[in-house]
């Protein structure tokens, strides 16, 4: 915490809960988030049973994630009933999105907020359960708050509310007592993620991320290097660099090389073990960057790579670039680097005029590729994205055939490529221990989605490895995409 965030109100402090929906992006806004409103005087809690306020970071991405946003904002809602919360409050990429409508269609949230709420959260917060209103705002077209050159962006973006990408405090030196860093966790393990940068300049016809993210803004490296310093203070080992679109980063500092800058100043900071790059975009990957990815001391070799489709003339519909034998081509220069690298993706099934040809593409694709962790999706059309207007769209049911044949062909690759790594001697970040082994995860292995790394070592307590701790083990199975390994350990 800054000083410029010291606490503004004495007395005894209100409690509030953050429950946090959707990816890794909103985890860092909702640590924002709390730090702001614990310099505002409110006091953070884990349980929403004793919040007196809960604040709910919305995820907007897709139908599933909206329906699971409402329905937590429902039970939340339950918490009042019982006379245990005074408030319910909707933030996050919902909340943004829609604003008055959701408002108006959820008169069981007391407040919805966006991004412009939040510099003056605790402000805000303390208004609703004072009693006062607070009038949801009107959604835009958040791309249209920067200038379209992204170098005239960094200027502009003074005082205008960026969420992970702090535009209301002075550049400079940081402040004697620490970095200069907004962020409170709220959770404990070794490792967690660090905004790079927030919104996407990409118009991918089915996503609607760009309109309420808005334009790409890139933290300057001192930023982030500050806050992964004042990470390691806090007990993280492991930094999940993370953005809507990670290898664009710096497009705006005038230099298009700047991850291959920043990651090895990120690699000097002490106590820092491991540095993980999300979010790549195949047409963006450069050898320069796979090199520096891949040859630098603490990055580990893993690649997010957003293929979502392998049909050259399908993606150009989806308006990506690409085609089955440019990723190949891509993983072979990838594997040519790092031979044990892990690599994961998504793909999108079902896109308006996808044919059976396309589809047999991509599995072919997928069947050659290797990856370690494949996501399938059906595609559903997103209001306001330029897909939910094309023609050709498939039935439901054919939709759900395609995926279901994909997921089926895909979880059966993933657990071929864990197998493959069986004798391997792999590093593990350390992250449960318990009597009988140590559980963590690998170096290609990302957090929460990627599977784990199981290990049993010698009994002797003193020897046991801490939370945190990196070992070396030896895989010796698998089970699905978890690895079981040994360790002298």
């Amino acid at each position: 915490m800054t000083d410029s965030l010291a606490p503004t109100r004495p007395g005894a402090p209100v409690t509030v809960h953050l429950t946090t929906l959707g990816c890794a992006r909103n985890e860092v806004d909702s640590e924002e988030l709390a730090a702001r409103l614990e310099a505002g005087g409110f006091q953070l809690v884990d349980d929403p049973a004793d919040a007196q306020a809960v604040m709910v970071n919305t995820c907007g991405f897709v139908e599933q994630a909206k329906k699971d946003s409402i329905d937590t904002l429902l039970a939340a809602s339950d918490l009042k009933v019982q006379g245990r919360a005074q408030a319910v409050v909707a933030v996050g990429c919902m909340a943004e999105r829609y604003g008055v409508e959701l408002a108006e269609s959820l008169p069981e949230a007391d407040a919805v907020l966006g991004f412009d709420d939040y510099t003056d959260i605790a402000a805000r917060l303390r208004t609703i359960l004072d009693g006062g209103s607070h009038h949801s705002h009107t959604p835009r077209d958040r791309r249209t708050l920067l200038p379209l050159a992204p170098v005239a962006r960094r200027a502009a973006a003074t005082g205008l509310s960026v969420p992970g990408v702090v535009t209301d405090l002075p550049e400079g030196v940081a402040p004697a007592s620490g970095p200069r860093v907004v962020r409170r966790r709220l959770g404990h393990g070794p490792s967690a993620p660090l905004k790079m940068a927030s919104g996407c300049d990409r118009r991918c016809a089915f996503c609607a991320i760009p309109s309420f993210r808005g334009s790409y803004l890139s933290r300057p490296a001192s930023q982030i290097v500050d806050e992964a310093r004042w990470l390691v203070e806090q007990g993280v080992r492991e930094v999940f660099l993370v953005s809507e679109n990670s290898s664009s980063y710096g497009k705006d500092l005038g230099d298009l090389r700047s991850l291959e800058k920043l990651l090895p100043q990120l690699a000097a900071v002490d106590g820092l073990d491991w540095i993980r790059v999300s979010y790549l975009q195949p047409a963006e990957m450069r050898d320069s960057l796979i090199e520096t990815i891949a040859g630098t001391d603490k990055v580990v070799p893993y690649f997010d790579l957003s293929f979502q489709h392998a049909s050259g003339p399908l993606l150009r519909r989806m308006r990506r670039f690409g085609d089955a034998g440019s990723f190949l081509d891509l993983l072979g220069r990838i594997r040519e680097a790092s031979p044990d690298a892990g690599v994961r993706s998504n793909v999108i099934v079902g896109f308006p005029g996808e044919t059976d040809d396309d589809f047999g593409v991509l599995t072919d694709f997928l069947q050659q590729a290797r990856l370690d962790i494949v996501g399938v999706f059906g595609y559903s059309d997103e209001e306001g994205t330029e897909a939910a207007t094309l023609d050709g769209h498939l039935d439901d049911d054919l939709i759900e055939e395609r995926r279901s044949t994909l997921v089926d062909l895909v979880t059966e690759l993933m657990d071929e490529r864990a197998a493959e790594r069986v004798g391997a001697e792999v590093s593990m970040l350390v992250e449960e221990v318990t009597p009988g082994e140590i559980i963590g995860r690998a170096a290609h292995q990302g957090p929460d989605v990627d599977g784990s790394t199981r290990a049993t070592g010698r009994p002797d307590a003193a020897r046991r490895p801490r939370v945190g701790d990196l070992v070396t083990a030896r895989v010796i199975g698998s089970d699905g995409i978890d690895l079981l390994a040994v360790t002298d350990r």
